[in-house]
């Protein structure tokens, strides 16, 4: 089980493709993982809404997202040598 003090961040990414083959990997290793999911367009407690106000005019559509990913630490090396492959 992967909590929030025996874990540590594998990697992060933007594009939903090189998510997927992460997971992919990490899933035929048989590692277990963690996906924190960020949507970049989203309100915040200290931003009001900036979609509200702007729209997406001119907002890079690639980075809405960003995908975040944790491991335990014991398999952190592993993980890490699985997904440079």
């Amino acid at each position: 089980m992967i909590t929030i003090f025996n874990r540590k961040e594998l990697c992060v990414t933007f594009s939903l493709t090189e998510q997927a083959d992460i997971r992919e990997a990490l899933s035929k290793s048989k590692i277990e993982y963690f996906i924190k999911v960020i949507n970049r367009m989203s309100s915040s407690p200290f931003s009001i809404g900036t979609r509200g106000r702007r729209g997406s005019f001119g907002q890079n559509m690639d980075l809405n997202y960003e995908y975040i990913f944790y491991v335990h630490k014991r398999d952190y090396d592993t993980a890490k040598y699985i997904i440079s492959k």
